[in-house]
């Protein structure tokens, strides 16, 4: 380093020493982002730390410091070993200093940044480096910030709390925090506020359907003999996750051929609504897809740690049951069931698609038995 830049950052320090002496402001904060302030902007970087405005000598300081070693550094570039650093940097240079000293981010869509730590670092750095990085961006315009956080640094959550976030999503190995730097509300998109859910009808040949009893959840111990249901995991195709459903519960191979209907059950607060509400898994509300599946195999191998028993039962034994028969969406069920076998009622089949954004196919589902043939049956 030539000799005005260690001039330079030799009296930096000592002001901050003495600024940490005479006024309450965070030692690590200045020791950090001081040197990369003279070489940008002063004047911000006192305002948004909360240095007194009436402590001019510090100003000034940096003020002369800042012209000193400028001028210094553009006399003395032509004369510099060819080992030493300029002092004088260009725009790329500065920013990638000022990128080494805040945290590493990197920009998202939607005019903010996301965070990812990667290394252990001490709760009291990384309040400040995180301070630090929020003065810039909000000088830079930023938005939103988004900071993963792994399993393995949990350590840094209280000071990013007492930062000013707040937890927006929990996954088994990691926590996500945002922040809105913008005054006024936050227009952040909430977190994942749904689940998808599958009912499996499968019928054979002698118009038996394949039916099970739960033990555990809501069906244990009522004696009730319920189709196959389950929860999409993540990443899942839904005709996937039915096939894979009744394959769990019950051993038999199936192949999936269209969703016959689907039900939105909103799941609101009880202390929201003072009236009776659904409430499901976790406060989340439930999109239930009701499948039909043609059965490959007919073996039963129940599964010993869900489901008490299961059976091929006739159809119209299912649909006498008095609890099929009290519900309005079990009973409207059965008249999906018959209409189908009937062919008085196509569901959505599944036909893969690619989209604009991506080459990779999904399912899309809808009606192909009434685009005549167009798309296959």
């Amino acid at each position: 380093m030539g000799n005005f830049a260690c001039i330079e950052r030799g009296l930096t320090y000592c002001i901050s020493a003495i600024a940490y002496i005479a006024f309450p402001i965070d030692l690590i904060n200045v020791w950090i982002y001081l040197p990369t302030a003279i070489s940008n902007d002063p004047a911000l970087f006192l305002k948004n730390n909360n240095i007194p405005p009436w402590f001019p000598a510090l100003k000034t300081a940096l003020r002369s410091i800042n012209f000193f070693c400028r001028q210094s550094g553009s006399e003395t570039a032509m004369s510099a070993s060819p080992n030493s650093t300029p002092t004088h940097l260009n725009e790329n240079e500065e920013q990638g200093t000022l990128d080494f000293k805040l945290l590493n981010a990197v920009n998202d869509r939607y005019g903010g940044v996301i965070i990812e730590v990667t290394r252990p670092m001490n709760s009291a750095l990384f309040a400040s480096l995180l301070r630090a990085s929020i003065t810039r961006w909000r000088h830079q315009g930023k938005r939103g910030v988004w900071i993963k956080l792994p399993i393995q640094h949990v350590n840094l959550v209280e000071a990013a709390v007492e930062e000013g976030c707040w937890y927006h999503h929990a996954e088994p190995n990691y926590l996500m925090l945002v922040y809105w730097i913008p005054q006024g509300p936050h227009t952040l998109p909430a977190n994942a506020s749904h689940r998808v859910s599958i009912g499996a009808f499968v019928m054979n040949e002698k118009r038996e359907v394949l039916v099970v009893q739960e033990n555990i959840g809501r069906f244990r111990g009522t004696g009730v003999w319920k189709f196959p249901t389950g929860v999409v995991n993540e990443g899942e195709d839904l005709c996937a996750a039915a096939v894979r459903e009744v394959k769990e519960e019950t051993a038999v191979d199936t192949k999936f051929v269209q969703v016959l209907a689907f039900r939105y059950e909103i799941c609101v607060f009880f202390a929201a609504r003072k009236s009776q509400s659904h409430k499901v898994l976790f406060e989340k509300s439930d999109i239930f897809f009701l499948c039909l599946l043609e059965p490959l195999s007919s073996e039963i191998q129940k599964q010993e740690s869900e489901i008490e028993a299961a059976k091929w039962m006739p159809f119209e034994e299912y649909a006498a049951q008095p609890f099929v028969q009290k519900h309005e969406l079990f009973k409207c069920s059965v008249d999906i069931f018959l209409a189908t076998k009937d062919e008085n009622y196509s569901g959505f089949s599944p036909l893969p698609t690619s989209t604009a954004f991506s080459d990779e196919k999904n399912y899309m589902y809808f009606n192909t038995h009434d685009l005549n043939g167009q798309y296959g049956s």
